[in-house]
């Protein structure tokens, strides 16, 4: 197979080229998160309104990820992954000449409508271009691109509002991205094993039927919903807090404190390390506790031990969600693909719902009742882990027990 080799121009081009891909698609994915106390004021809305602007966009890409995944095989790993970025991009600029919120809202559907093209078929393309032995590498690479996008884009946005407002803001990004969508398209080579294919959409439907019928896949996939839910509601609501007395922060420093996700790129990996030492159960409950801690952490006044549980809070995050979603795709079988793209949803469908209900909790309890949906949700997460674990381990046990019964019974 002629494989994507390292250390060669094509694969270098191509390194860029994906690190590029997630990079634009969560750079501007959030940069309304940073903003939501602006709208709030602007637009005279509570602040659930306001979450809507990054609600909508998840909510829409949530169920966007399963059609694009489904359009690839006839369109093109490149071409649909191509057109997502320049249309993000173009809508990303074209979401700060929003005349009231209803544009706004509408030009934030659209955009995790197209959104979609990217986190459905990224990793698709570098399973079956890169050569195996450096696919860890290149999935890393991939990754590392939506940390950076994530947190860029925060930053970014914050910055740039500090300086010009909002709207400039949100403008100079959009550009950015436009610039470097051109360069994706410049650098990422044409597919040579991912062949356009009819969608054979009978099997793709027994597929996914396979999976809703496994209970203990189901209750893993559910994990996506309760962790993303929680970490998606923590940082919609803390820029109201921090905007507001006692502190009174500025864009940029709100802006600043998104650098805690360097905690959760370096929490990933360390956590998965642990995993496969001591067991995914017992490490996800681990990081759930961690979450939880970070969580709790937060309700001190003082902005330091604040920003300290914030950092907590996320390095607890990115391990359990690094543990989760591994943990799906061993557990899923041949349906590995279905089971993904279904945690991948669930994953979405947790920042949208959730962050948005978190703000009834933050209009009548502020940020009490905010850490206290957030604790109810990571509660949840333990019976489901339980019940999840169990279920695997009774499997587990039926396998080593079949090749014994057959011996018993010669």
């Amino acid at each position: 197979m002629n494989y994507i080799q390292p250390h060669t121009k094509v694969y270098q081009k191509a390194s860029i080229a994906l690190f590029i891909s997630g990079f634009v698609i969560f750079a501007t994915l959030y940069t309304t998160q940073p903003l939501m106390p602006v709208f709030a004021k602007e637009f005279g809305i509570s602040a659930a309104s306001a979450s809507l602007t990054l609600s909508i966009s998840t909510g829409i890409l949530a169920f966007a990820l399963l059609a694009a995944a489904a359009l690839a095989d006839g369109f093109g790993l490149r071409n649909i992954m191509t057109i997502s970025l320049f249309a993000t991009s173009v809508l990303g600029l074209l979401t700060a000449f929003s005349p009231n919120f209803a544009t706004l809202l509408v030009m934030r559907g659209l955009l995790g409508f197209f959104l979609a093209g990217v986190p459905a078929i990224a990793m698709t393309y570098v399973g079956e271009e890169f050569d195996p032995k450096g696919l860890g590498k290149m999935m890393g690479l991939y990754i590392s691109g939506t940390s950076l996008g994530g947190m860029s884009g925060r930053l970014l946005t914050g910055l740039l509002t500090d300086l010009f407002g909002w709207r400039d803001a949100l403008a100079i990004i959009g550009i950015i991205c436009f610039v470097l969508s051109y360069l994706f398209w410049v650098f990422l080579p044409q597919p040579r094993h991912s062949a356009r294919k009819q969608t054979n959409l009978k099997k793709t439907r027994l597929a996914y039927r396979t999976v809703f019928v496994n209970g203990r896949l189901m209750l893993l996939i559910s994990l996506g919903f309760i962790l993303m839910g929680s970490f998606v509601t923590m940082f919609n609501y803390i820029g109201f807090q921090l905007m507001g007395p006692p502190y009174r922060l500025s864009q940029t420093i709100i802006g600043l404190i998104f650098i805690v996700y360097l905690a959760g790129t370096l929490s990933s990996v360390y956590m998965g390390k642990k995993a496969d030492s001591y067991g995914t159960s017992f490490m996800i409950k681990i990081a759930i506790a961690i979450m939880a801690s970070g969580a709790l952490i937060t309700l001190f006044t003082w902005l330091p031990l604040k920003i300290a549980g914030i950092a907590v809070f996320t390095f607890g995050f990115f391990g359990a969600h690094s543990i989760a979603s591994s943990w799906v795709g061993q557990q899923a079988g041949e349906q590995r693909v279905q089971a993904s793209s279904l945690y991948l949803l669930s994953y979405y469908l947790g920042s949208s719902l959730a962050g948005s209900f978190g703000g009834f909790f933050w209009t009548h309890f502020e940020w009490p009742g905010i850490i206290s949906f957030i604790a109810g949700l990571l509660l949840i997460a333990y019976p489901v882990i339980f019940f999840a674990g169990k279920g695997a381990r009774e499997a587990e046990t039926k396998k080593q027990l079949k090749p014994y019964s057959k011996n018993a019974d010669i």
